[in-house]
Parts: structure tokens; C-alpha cells; sequence
């Protein structure tokens, strides 16, 4: 079995609304790449990346004369051709080596007519519980639907999803206004949804001190964690010194380097493992193999997926045995999937992991057309920008917050 072809197509789905983080903005929409991988003996196999906003076609493209001829099932091999780890400190490409990966373990699955979990080991649970996932957001310019920037906005949105998707779990992605402002929002969620669980993610943008204070004040919440209050491993350390309750991180150790470090002198508690981030589900698995001998936490984190990442995500969960945590995902916020059928469903805050060959979803090649349309209409947008502040950076640690009394519709496609 040899690759023959790479194909990557890159499409534009829209959300309900735009939504706000530290850095910037989802403006409206998520551009995700699919690549299809074709095996000579006719087999297809999915993967798929975001590039905050862009395509990542041209770096597929690039990898074809690496992977033509390539044995999908030799996925070492395969780690040392396309992110040997010195060769690649100019061209990082450990996201593009994720979707590949989820592509070829996609077609061993349809070879040996298996479920990617089977082949991870087998699955310990036949569903994965999430979060829901919380954003400030701009209202839709186009009915004026999905803000969120009051108290009140808020609370009403976290009980939408807690009734419609069941969720018992709930996150707040903060960073966006100021701490003061987000700790009154974060203490009237969970006053809001008695017995449930929380966690709050500004994204690394607060100073330690900001961190040690904010983290005080929520002492008295069910948290589950809270999530990169400040950027880097030293001011972790600080922080998870004077506050009590885990702390968690995706941007801080994502990586085998990173881990070690952490379980040398620990900063974070909680590991927030991305499909993505860290280069594939395997090297996740091997991730949670690690935190589990040194009884670290880990979590199934979520990037801006579609289904064919959110399927990876499913079977990754399935197979973790320290997977103690709901997982994240933007998911509820599309309007929209690739796949056939449609997006896969939320019962009970949960999702059934996919049971057929391979990663389990198929490419709607209809749908595939339509966002790859919507694309080349629209192009790429700017997710470290907001489109109400064109001439705003953030600083870390942060200062320059967004005014919670502005309630401005930025008129954003789609």
C-alpha cells in the first residue's frame, strides 16, 4: 500500500456568531484545511488543520515529493520525514504531520475494517463528555443574534446549552475585558447552574499577580481547572503556588520537551491535549501515558474543529483511561459540517465516538464544494485582529482590554 496523491482543500464554515478571545476574533467563520490522502489501492483517508484563519494548502503541496510512494502505515518513518525535530526548527510543521497522520490511520482503519480506536488500543468508553464551550461574541450583523458581553447575555447562553446539549461542565474563554469585569461574569455563571462544574481559560494574557488575585476569588467555585492564566512555565509555577485549584494549560507544554519539564518541577496539573498541537492522536496517547504515571491530569482540548478533527478528538477520548475531565470544543458554535449527516450530535453533553472504519466520517463532497466556494469568496481573515479595534494589539501580560459597554455589531461575513 503506497500514497499516490495528497489533496488539501481549503473551506470556510460559518458560525452564529463571531467570537471574541484575547488575541482577536473568529470573524463569523473558521477556515479549516481537509486533505484527503489516496492510497494506490483506492483507499481515501481524511485529516484536516486550521491555520487561525488561513489555508494550509500550499504547505501540503509542498510535502507531496516527501510522501509520494510513502507506506501509510509507517507513521514513525513518516514523523521523522516530514518534523524531524532538528531538521524543521525553520519550518515547524508538527499541525501539518497531525493531519496526515489522522489521514493514514484513517486508511489503515478502512483496510483492516477497524475503528481508529481498535487500533489505539480499544476503546474504554463508547461516548466522550464536553464542555460547554463559552465565548464573548459580537452579534451577527445580519439578524443581530449570538452576543454575548453582558452578565445577563451570558448566563442566558450557558442555560440555552445546558438545555439543549445537556452539558454539566462549563467553560468561559476569557481575556477579552477586564479581569474585574470577567470575574463578575465567571461568579454569576456558576451561581447560575448550581451542581455543575467550571473552568475559566483567558489565554495566557494576564500578569501572575492578575493571575494569584483572580484565582483567589474563585476559590469558593466547583472548578474543574483554571486554564493558562498566565503565559509560560516559571509564571505557572508562581501562580499555582498561591492559588487552590489545578491549573491547566494548552500553550505551555505541548510538547515531549515541555512535559519533561513539567514533571521536573511542576507548574500545570492539568494537560490539555490537542490532536493538533502536539502532532497526531498518538503522540497524545503517548502524552497521556506520560501524565499518567506521573499523576497528571489531561483533558481533550479543542482547536476550531470540523467533524473529521472532532472524530480524532472522539477517538483519542475513547481510549484514555485517565481522561477525567469533559473535553472542549467549539463545535455548537458552527452553523455547518463537511461530512455525511451533517454534525455529529451532543445527548446527554456527550458524543458518541464514530464505530465504523477509519476515523468513522465521511466527506460530503457536496458540502466540501460548497465552504471550498465560500472560501475562494471570502478568503482568509486576520484571528489575532479585531475587527472594532483594526488598530489594537494586545500586550502580554495585557492592559489593553475591550470595553464591556460596547455594543458595536462589526459587519463581518458570512
Amino acid at each position: 500500500m503506497k500514497i499516490i496523491d495528497i489533496r488539501a482543500t481549503p473551506v470556510t464554515v460559518p458560525l452564529a456568531a463571531p467570537l471574541r478571545h484575547a488575541n482577536g476574533s473568529h470573524w463569523g467563520r473558521f477556515v479549516r484545511t481537509i486533505v484527503e490522502v489516496e492510497t494506490d489501492d483506492g483507499i481515501v483517508g481524511l485529516g484536516e488543520m486550521g491555520g487561525g484563519g488561513e489555508s494550509a494548502v500550499a504547505a501540503f503541496n509542498g510535502l507531496k515529493p516527501y510522501l509520494l510512494g510513502h507506506d501509510p502505515t509507517r507513521l514513525e518513518e513518516m514523523r521523522f520525514i516530514v518534523a524531524n525535530p532538528t531538521a524543521s526548527l525553520y519550518n515547524n510543521r508538527t499541525q501539518v504531520l497531525a493531519a496526515l497522520e489522522f489521514a493514514c490511520l484513517d486508511i489503515m482503519g478502512q483496510k483492516w475494517g477497524v475503528p481508529v480506536h481498535s487500533i489505539l488500543g480499544g476503546a474504554l468508553r463508547d461516548r466522550v463528555p464536553f464542555a460547554s464551550y463559552l465565548f464573548f461574541r459580537y452579534a451577527n450583523h445580519r439578524d443581530g443574534s449570538g452576543e454575548v458581553r453582558t452578565i445577563d447575555q451570558l448566563v442566558a447562553e450557558a442555560r440555552s446549552l445546558k438545555s439543549t446539549h445537556g452539558f454539566t461542565s462549563h467553560k468561559l474563554k476569557g481575556g477579552v475585558f477586564p479581569p474585574s469585569y470577567e470575574l463578575e461574569c465567571y461568579r454569576a455563571l456558576a451561581d447560575s447552574l448550581p451542581g455543575d462544574s467550571f473552568r475559566f481559560d483567558p489565554n495566557g494574557v494576564w500578569s501572575t499577580e492578575q493571575a494569584i488575585w483572580f484565582g483567589r476569588q474563585i476559590e469558593d467555585i466547583n472548578n474543574d481547572y483554571l486554564e493558562d492564566p498566565v503565559y509560560g512555565l516559571a509564571g505557572m509555577r508562581r501562580t499555582r503556588e498561591k492559588v487552590r485549584m489545578p491549573l491547566a494549560t494548552n500553550t505551555v507544554v505541548v510538547g515531549f520537551e515541555q512535559l519533561a519539564a513539567n514533571v521536573l518541577d511542576t507548574a500545570v496539573d492539568v494537560v490539555l491535549l490537542d490532536t493538533t498541537f502536539w502532532g497526531g492522536i498518538r503522540p497524545c496517547v503517548k502524552a497521556a501515558a506520560v501524565c499518567e504515571t506521573f499523576q497528571l491530569g489531561v483533558a481533550v482540548h479543542s482547536s476550531g474543529e470540523l467533524g473529521i478533527q472532532l472524530a480524532t478528538m472522539l477517538h483519542l477520548g475513547a481510549v484514555l483511561p485517565n481522561l477525567t475531565f469533559s473535553a472542549d470544543a467549539h463545535y455548537h458554535h458552527l452553523l455547518d459540517d463537511v461530512i455525511v449527516g451533517g454534525k455529529l450530535r451532543y445527548e446527554c453533553g456527550a458524543i458518541a465516538v464514530p464505530d465504523g472504519p477509519g476515523l468513522g466520517v465521511t466527506l460530503d463532497r457536496a458540502k466540501l464544494e460548497q465552504y471550498h466556494e465560500l472560501f475562494k469568496e471570502l478568503g482568509t481573515y486576520p484571528y489575532d485582529r479585531d475587527p472594532l479595534r483594526p488598530d489594537w494589539t494586545p500586550l502580554v501580560p495585557n492592559t489593553r482590554w475591550a470595553d464591556p459597554l460596547d455594543g458595536r455589531t462589526p459587519r463581518v461575513t458570512p
